[in-house]
């Protein structure tokens, strides 16, 4: 087997790390004399890196003297939930370790890799990401979360029939798949009218998640909202609201009130950087879809079209009275979803490309 075939193992093992939360996902193997003699991932937040669950999984420890390793990230140098696991690697003898990419944290960046040359540890730089960790490399190269916005539309464009009531536009299986969507970003945020009209609960509701998303709101008057919302009936998972007026009742533990003025998207996207936040879904309304747009604040668009028309009065997609300069996207993704058509699509702007 060849290098590229060893690393596109570790890639397969790094896409089993489903709870990782704000930390990669990477996958690692251990191969001697062309034999693959371990493979292992990071599982999970806060547990082993996928170096160490590589070697805890070798039949014995001595197997590791003089082999190499292929890892999708490079190895930590620091110690954080777990100490470095660039340590283990030169104490129990690799030879050699082939990288897939170098780690954007500034934390780790290079600091890796020169701690495995200058313990004689050969190390080689692949400069690949598998298509993995799209918003991890993202928050640690623009400074911000990968921003998505994300909705389900008719036809003719429509995203809400005229009357003020909840309207259910796509079938069961655009519905499974937009909890998967969710499931895949670490926010969700919604605008006043969203949360007044269609009363969301913001959670994923196909699986159980070990590190659900924060749900985040955009309101004026945080005090005109009902305590009934279905918002705040899930006491378990993280409610941030962005008010323009202070709190003055109470609201549940996992609720917490950020006040201003006015919320930009500019001045949301920041609250949410300096939580570590590293990707944000924009599931509505239109109105502030059409602000990130403005903004010039969104990466990637997520939208399922289903085969109806509602004409009329009904409310457009990302929809305000300011004008929005063109926005350049890449060719889409087009997948079908039972009767409905799904449609990926990034940001062609240089800066924002990701591997």
């Amino acid at each position: 087997m060849e290098e590229n075939q060893f690393m596109n193992i570790a890639f397969e093992e790094a896409k089993k790390g489903v709870e990782t939360w704000t930390n990669p996902q990477v996958g690692a193997v251990i191969v001697k004399d062309g034999k693959i003699l371990s493979q292992g991932h990071h599982e999970k937040f806060g547990g082993p890196h996928a170096e160490i669950n590589t070697l805890n999984h070798l039949d014995n420890i001595e197997q590791a003297k003089g082999a190499e390793m292929f890892v999708t990230l490079e190895p930590c140098s620091h110690f954080g939930k777990t100490p470095p696991c660039v340590q283990k690697v030169v104490e129990v003898g690799i030879k050699k370790v082939v990288i897939g990419q170098q780690d954007p944290n500034p934390v780790v960046s290079g600091n890796g890799i020169k701690y495995l040359k200058d313990h004689d540890v050969a190390v080689e730089v692949l400069h690949t990401t598998g298509g993995i960790n799209q918003a991890y490399n993202f928050f640690y190269q623009n400074k911000r979360p990968l921003v998505t916005v994300k909705y389900a539309m008719t036809l003719d464009g429509k995203i809400n029939q005229a009357s003020q009531t909840r309207t259910i536009i796509t079938g069961k299986e655009a519905y499974n798949d937009s909890q998967n969507v969710r499931a895949h970003n670490q926010a969700i945020l919604i605008g006043e009218n969203t949360l007044l009209i269609d009363d969301p609960q913001l959670t994923v509701r196909n699986q159980t998640m070990a590190f659900p998303p924060l749900r985040a709101v955009v309101v004026r008057n945080v005090n005109k909202l009902s305590p009934d919302l279905k918002l705040f009936q899930d006491t378990t998972t993280s409610v941030l609201i962005f008010s323009e007026q202070d709190a003055k009742k109470q609201f549940p533990e996992n609720v917490e009130v950020l006040v201003a003025t006015s919320w930009t998207p500019e001045k949301i996207i920041s609250e949410l950087t300096k939580r570590n936040i590293e990707s944000v879904l924009v599931e509505g309304g239109s109105h502030l879809q059409a602000d990130f747009v403005q903004a010039n604040l969104v990466d990637q668009l997520i939208v399922y079209v289903a085969p109806k028309i509602f004409g009329g009065a009904s409310l457009p997609a990302i929809f305000n009275q300011a004008h929005s300069d063109d926005r350049l996207f890449e060719k889409p993704q087009v997948q079908a979803l039972g009767s409905d058509l799904k449609i990926i699509t990034r940001r062609l702007d240089d800066v924002h490309r990701n591997n």
